[in-house]
């Protein structure tokens, strides 16, 4: 069996390379490469724009009648990432640097510029000293002037190295851990002298209850009142609050019946004649009992007037009818009962 992987070729004794057919491809053909954008770049068609490192699968030929020292420059063909349109640049050998072509514009550089500005004023002083001598002598002088400054500048600068060197660090931060130890010891020091003055103060009040008390040693101190509510402070003498006897709901509304001061109320008194006449009385009496045996249907004669259902508490009359009295213990007994419902 062969060999998965060959490395040496068999060749005929009879093998002539010349006789192999050679390709004719044409010049400027195009191959597919991938590449990043060179530079920041605006399409003109859609006004995109394309910042530099964005990839592009672009295709890349080399430029006819044109090379820098013997080096091919290529060219290369990108689409917008929005329009579609067609973007073209080319290498620069020269500059080491690409330049736009076709479809976009290179944005602005000042690195670039700021370059260019350079060589260009450079080589206009370099063409105004080959014809002017003059020129050449008051660029010395500026030079050597500029020269001055900055040899003066570069001896500041030493100097002040100099000083920083001189300056020792460990001694500076020893010098400022003595300093808070210094302070700290201070203020110790003052804590302990504040607390021996509360001690002091604290035993001299002692001393001076202990005097009372040998003085006065019947005199009691007055308890402390209790206070049952928050405004009894603003009273110089609280007095008790009266306790109320507790009322139920029923007495609330309807009262006591057992009170004689209650059912005064209830009964109506006759006013009691200051002179009564006994033939009047006996005529009263006898009224009283007609109308008590008489029919309910029975009208009344408009001279007599009716009799009161309630009771008579006077004592000037003693001819009162058992019918009359019924009818009034029965009116009490049903307004005792409307108020109790």
């Amino acid at each position: 069996m062969s060999e998965r992987k060959v490395l040496n070729k068999y060749y005929p004794p009879d093998f002539d390379p010349a006789k192999i057919p050679k390709l004719k491809l044409p010049k400027d053909r195009q191959y597919v490469v991938r590449l990043m954008a060179p530079f920041n770049m605006r399409c003109k068609t859609c006004g995109e724009y394309i910042y530099k490192g964005k990839k592009f699968n672009a295709r890349k030929e080399t430029v006819q009648n044109e090379s820098y020292l013997g080096l091919p420059i290529f060219r290369f063909y990108i689409k917008c990432t929005r329009c579609l349109a067609e973007i073209t640049f080319k290498t620069d050998p020269e500059n080491t640097d690409y330049t736009m072509e076709h479809g976009a514009t290179r944005n602005f550089q000042a690195e670039k510029l700021l370059e260019e500005e350079e060589k260009r004023m450079q080589k206009e002083r370099e063409e105004e000293e080959l014809n002017n001598p003059m020129k050449v002598l008051e660029n010395r002088t500026k030079d050597s002037k500029l020269e001055m400054e900055v040899l003066e500048n570069l001896q500041e600068l030493k100097e002040l190295n100099q000083r920083q060197a001189n300056v020792d660090f460990e001694a500076m931060l020893k010098q400022y851990k003595e300093l808070e130890e210094e302070q700290r010891r201070k203020e110790q020091e003052e804590d302990e002298q504040e607390m021996k003055a509360m001690l002091e103060q604290a035993q001299n009040r002692r001393l001076l209850v202990d005097s009372d008390s040998d003085e006065d040693p019947a005199q009691a101190r007055p308890k402390p009142r209790a206070q049952t509510k928050p405004t009894d402070i603003l009273q110089e003498d609280p007095q008790p609050q009266s306790k109320k006897p507790r009322m139920e709901s029923w007495e609330r509304s309807v009262g006591k019946l057992s009170t004689k001061a209650q059912l005064a109320g209830l009964v109506a008194r006759r006013r009691e004649k200051e002179k009564a006449d006994p033939a009047l009385e006996n005529g009263v009496e006898s009224r009283g009992t007609a109308a008590s045996t008489a029919p309910p249907d029975v009208p009344r004669s408009s001279g007599t007037k009716p009799s009161p259902p309630l009771i008579s508490h006077s004592s000037g009359i003693n001819g009162i009818g058992q019918s009359q009295i019924r009818a009034s213990s029965q009116s009490f007994i049903f307004i005792r009962d409307s108020f109790v419902l």
